[in-house]
């Protein structure tokens, strides 16, 4: 079967939970779109090709990622703004490089009201070239500088394959457009942003990232420079989980963005722009979960606690809800926030008082990721006790443990931010295992054949017709180069394909 074929049913597949999981091994893609299915996710917006609807409990982990990362971007100076979604199609091509690195991707409005359009507009893929136009008419001196927004929107890239969470023809994000007065100022808050969205994927999301830049051929359409943060999945593919532009003057020039300079010139501002998107969901999934379903940070679930009360009769059933709902009620003033955090992270417990087998309920909230799974019957009330399994085997718990209630409700803090600490540990060890120095192409063959993957550093002559041949023999593309402690130390070798002469290894790897 064609992978284009393979995809689309694929998807057709992606609906209502209630089937197997393939295993990963078996079938890897297959197994992410079941995990996606049967943790309820998400599923295709078959009548809107390409796109997605994200359901509730798929939503809400977006809104753990956004409500964390808002706080960063303010505790930095940024404030929110928006824009419009419509971008006048002239603005598009005032940036050359901009607007032919998007073309093949435009969705294009030109009819409205029952009527053509003068100008078309194009859905805004991304909006650098519309608030360079606000940037021109907000900045006026060197005083008005440094302007620091982000925006909280969709976009909309007309994608031929698509992948739930990875790549959607729509999708959700954030995009922080910055103007300064120098370029090492901006620079600066290139790095500063690289570095939040760093702390942040590892911190939060439990996902160790290589930081780097990427190289020409790679880097944002109209940017001087590009870095990126890379995170490898089960599989050993990589995920690009977020970038930072440093833009230079390119759009300030494009759209007059000018500025009366302290000495009394005048100059062209330096911009950046940074972004993550609803594609952390899925760098979550493929980070964490298992042949069972979702796993979930602490941090970025929803729903810390599952509480499944067991009872035969009605006197059973009133006890031991009432003793649930004391539990919940202790659990829910327990803030799971790290110091000086911007937001406040309260335990969430759900009571499942479904009329369905506990079995049922156990398999249900382990496909959904729930770090902890709490069953509470008549023989734990009299033992004054409950039992607790977390949804993996870590340091923070192995199998059924049965604890005394006051000292489960003491110690969730602990043990969650245990469980937090233990699934970075378990996916920094496999960063590490799964990563591999190559020098010879056949060794670089090897690694790649097929389907696989894995972090390959390598040695590259640094031109882009090597990299394009790479790609194109291999599907492997050049990840990023490791900035300083994250990758190996400069050092001269051969290319691994060219057999030229290298001042360094670069990341290498198959890509999502």
């Amino acid at each position: 079967m064609k992978q284009g074929a393979r995809a689309e049913q694929q998807e057709d597949q992606v609906g209502k939970a209630g089937g197997k999981i393939t295993p990963r091994e078996t079938d890897y893609p297959q197994w992410y779109q079941d995990v996606i299915r049967e943790a309820e996710l998400a599923e295709p917006a078959k009548v809107v090709k390409g796109c997605m609807v994200i359901k509730p409990h798929g939503y809400a982990i977006w809104e753990k990622l956004q409500r964390d990362l808002d706080g960063r971007f303010k505790a930095t100076g940024h404030q929110n703004a928006y824009f419009p979604l419509l971008v006048p199609q002239s603005f598009i091509t005032k940036e050359a490089e901009h607007v032919e690195g998007f073309s093949p991707e435009l969705a294009v409005v030109t009819h409205a009201g029952g009527e053509k359009l003068e100008e078309p507009y194009i859905i805004r893929p991304t909006s650098e070239t519309i608030i360079g136009y606000f940037f021109s008419r907000w900045i006026e001196s060197y005083r008005d500088l440094p302007l620091l927004v982000n925006q909280w929107a969709n976009v909309m890239r007309w994608e031929k394959r698509t992948r739930m969470f990875l790549r959607t023809t729509e999708f959700l994000w954030q995009e922080g457009h910055t103007a300064h007065s120098t370029h090492e100022e901006a620079q600066a808050e290139v790095m500063r942003m690289l570095d939040v969205y760093g702390d942040f994927a590892e911190q939060v999301m439990a996902m160790p990232v290589i930081r780097g830049i990427k190289t020409d051929s790679e880097r944002f359409a109209g940017a001087v420079q590009t870095t990126c943060i890379e995170a490898m999945m089960q599989d050993g593919k990589a995920l690009q989980a977020g970038t930072s532009h440093d833009l230079g003057q390119n759009f300030g020039k494009a759209f007059n963005v000018m500025f009366q300079t302290e000495a009394g010139g005048r100059d062209y501002v330096w911009q950046t722009s940074w972004g993550v998107s609803t594609r952390l969901v899925g760098g979550v999934i493929m980070t964490h979960a298992d042949d069972s379903g979702l796993v979930l940070p602490p941090r970025v679930a929803p729903i810390h606690v599952v509480i499944v009360p067991i009872y035969k009769n009605d006197d059973e059933r009133a006890q031991v809800l009432a003793a649930a709902e004391s539990i919940r009620a202790q659990l829910a003033d327990v803030d799971l926030a790290p110091p000086r955090s911007r937001h406040r992270d309260f335990v969430e417990v759900v009571i499942d008082d479904r009329d369905l087998r506990p079995g049922n309920k156990f398999y249900m909230w382990e496909r959904k990721g729930v770090p902890v799974r709490v069953e509470l019957g008549p023989k734990d009330l009299a033992k004054g006790q409950v039992c607790v399994k977390m949804r993996v085997d870590t340091a923070a718990g192995r199998g059924k443990e049965f604890i005394a209630q006051n000292e489960f409700v003491a110690t969730i803090k602990e043990r969650l931010d245990r469980f937090q600490d233990e699934l970075l540990r378990i996916a920094r060890e496999r960063l590490q295992e799964r990563s591999r120095t190559i020098d010879t192409w056949d060794e670089f063959l090897a690694a790649f054949a097929g389907e696989k993957s894995t972090f390959a550093w390598c040695h590259w002559d640094g031109t882009r017709e090597t990299e394009a041949k790479i790609k194109e023999q291999t599907k492997v593309t050049i990840r990023c180069i490791p900035l300083p402690g994250h990758g190996p130390e400069p050092e001269a070798g051969r290319c691994v394909f060219s057999g030229n002469p290298s001042a360094r290894r670069v990341l290498m790897a198959k890509a999502y």
